[in-house]
């Protein structure tokens, strides 16, 4: 598996399933037009932009770049590339019947062609196998955090999340696959001392 320096924008889960089993990169969905009415997720957005940079990989019906323009719009240009899917006529297996348009969207993409959309947006691939790296969060730091398993962790977490105005209703995974753009876990326990300690009176 190919490892992306870049954290990949796609619209929903089916996308970030079906991507995550082709690349070791860093996956966040829009919630299809979730993103235009969510603030804290756009603000995430910008920063992961910041740091790492982004690339927008959406279907390629009208409702995909409508998305894709908005962002476009929201996010500076050197900091956001564009990675484009063919039109190929299909459904997705787990769909009923085609979409609107009757393409197939990136959920029905093979690896194959997502990997060369992403190498024509000028992704960043990196060398070596993925590992974690030095003062990456874990899950097991996130419990000696006091943010999951713990009597209060559910508070902290939310507490947590409006300190750094991300989305409330993200899960414990998508909290620490952010928390990883954002913070080294010595920054973030720093930060949980100096700002959240009042929650545990």
């Amino acid at each position: 598996m190919v490892k992306v320096r870049e954290v990949i924008v796609v619209e929903g889960r089916y996308d970030k399933n079906t991507l995550a089993q082709v690349v070791d990169a860093t996956i966040l969905e829009t919630h299809g037009f979730g993103i235009m009415q969510d603030k804290a997720l756009l603000s995430l957005l910008r920063r992961a932009a910041e740091t790492r940079g982004l690339i927008l990989l959406t279907d390629s019906d009208g409702a995909g770049f409508v998305i894709r323009n908005y962002l476009k719009g929201a996010i500076p240009a050197g900091q956001l590339k564009q990675a484009y899917i063919p039109d190929i006529p299909g459904k997705e297996r787990r769909k009923p019947a085609p979409g609107k348009e009757g393409k197939l969207g990136v959920e029905g993409m093979p690896p194959e062609i997502l990997l060369a959309a992403l190498r024509r947006a000028g992704a960043t691939f990196e060398e070596g196998q993925p590992q974690q790296k030095e003062g990456e969060l874990t899950k097991a730091d996130l419990y000696d955090l006091g943010l999951s398993g713990r009597p209060n962790s559910a508070g902290k977490r939310r507490a947590l999340l409006r300190l750094l105005d991300l989305p409330e209703q993200m899960s414990t995974n998508a909290m620490l696959q952010a928390l990883n753009l954002l913070y080294t876990r010595q920054a973030l326990s720093a930060l949980l001392e100096e700002k959240l300690e009042k929650h545990d009176d």
